[in-house]
C-alpha cells in the first residue's frame, strides 16, 4: 500500500516542495477551507511542509481524516505542491480501500493525476497510481503509465525501478531484472536499484553476484540496516556452502566476497 510522504529530507537534505504563486488559492474537492493570500513564496513553502510533515504523522497513527484535513491544508497553502497532492491521494485511496468506496477510489486516481500535472517524475505518485489501477482492475493501463514515463525519461533510472517492480508483481522477474540492469547503468549510484537487482537475484538463487549488489547498494548509501543484514546473511550461506564442499572433498575456485563494502 503506498503511504503519504514526508517532503523536507531528500538525498540532499532540500525540501521537495515546489515553489508557490503568490495569489489566491482553492482546492476543488475542499469545502471546509476558504481562499487565503500566500505573502511570499518561502512562506507558502514553508507552510506547505509542516502541514504535509504533520499529516504524514497524523497518517502514521492511523488518524486518516485528521491526515486528510492536513494535507488539503497545504494544497490550500501551496497549490503548486505536488506533494500535498500526493498525500492527499495517498489517504484518499488508503481510505478508499477501507471502506470500499468506489467513489473515494475515483477522487483518489484524479488527485495522483492531479500531482503528476505538478511533477511529471514523482516517483511516488506514479507507484501509487499504477498500484491503484492494478487493484481496480486495469493492469494494462499501469503498465502503460509507467512504460510512457520511462520512455518520456530515457535517462531517469527511477521510472525504471518502478516499471521492474510492476513486472516483478506481476510475476515476471526477468523482465523486472532487465529494467534494473537498464536502471544501473543509467545511474551506478542509485542504491534503489542495486537492492532491487540483489533482491531479485537472491530470491533466483545467484548468491554471489546479488551479495555484490548489496554491497554496491550499501556503498552508495550506508544507512541501510537491512542491506546489511542481508549482506552477513549472504556471506555467512556462502561460507557455509564452501565449507561443505571442502568436508566433501570439493575444490573451491574462488574466496569468499568480503563481508566489508568494496571501494567505489
Amino acid at each position: 500500500m503506498v503511504t503519504p510522504r514526508n517532503p523536507p529530507p531528500t538525498a540532499d537534505g532540500r525540501a521537495t516542495v515546489k515553489r508557490c504563486r503568490r495569489g489566491w488559492t482553492k482546492l476543488w474537492l475542499m469545502t471546509s477551507f476558504v481562499a487565503g493570500v500566500c505573502v511570499a513564496s518561502s512562506g507558502c513553502q514553508w507552510a506547505a511542509s509542516g502541514q504535509n510533515a504533520q499529516g504524514t504523522r497524523l497518517y502514521q497513527q492511523g488518524q486518516y481524516t485528521a491526515a486528510l484535513q492536513e494535507f488539503q491544508k497545504a494544497i490550500a497553502s501551496d497549490p503548486q505542491n505536488a506533494d500535498g497532492y500526493y498525500n492527499l491521494a495517498a489517504t484518499t485511496h488508503r481510505l478508499g480501500l477501507q471502506r470500499q468506496d468506489s467513489a473515494l477510489i475515483s477522487q483518489a486516481e484524479s488527485l495522483y493525476n492531479q500531482c503528476l500535472d505538478h511533477d511529471p517524475n514523482h516517483v511516488e505518485c506514479h507507484r501509487g497510481l499504477a498500484v491503484l489501477l492494478v487493484d481496480s482492475g486495469r493492469p494494462d493501463r499501469a503498465f502503460a503509465l509507467m512504460k510512457n514515463w520511462a520512455a518520456q525519461n530515457p535517462r531517469f533510472a527511477e521510472a525504471r525501478i518502478e516499471l521492474a517492480r510492476l513486472y516483478e508483481e506481476a510475476s515476471e522477474p526477468q523482465t523486472a531484472l532487465k529494467y534494473l540492469e537498464d536502471a544501473v547503468q543509467m545511474d551506478a549510484n542509485n542504491s534503489r536499484a542495486w537492492l532491487a537487482l540483489g533482491r531479485l537475484r537472491e530470491q533466483g538463487g545467484e548468491l554471489t553476484q546479488a551479495l555484490q549488489n548489496y554491497q554496491r547498494s550499501h556503498a552508495v548509501n550506508p544507512m541501510q540496516p537491512m542491506v546489511s543484514e542481508r549482506i552477513a546473511a549472504i556471506s555467512r550461506q556462502l561460507s557455509a556452502q564452501y565449507d561443505s564442499s571442502l568436508s566433501a572433498g570439493g575444490t573451491r575456485l574462488a574466496q569468499p566476497l568480503p563481508t566489508t563494502n568494496p571501494r567505489y
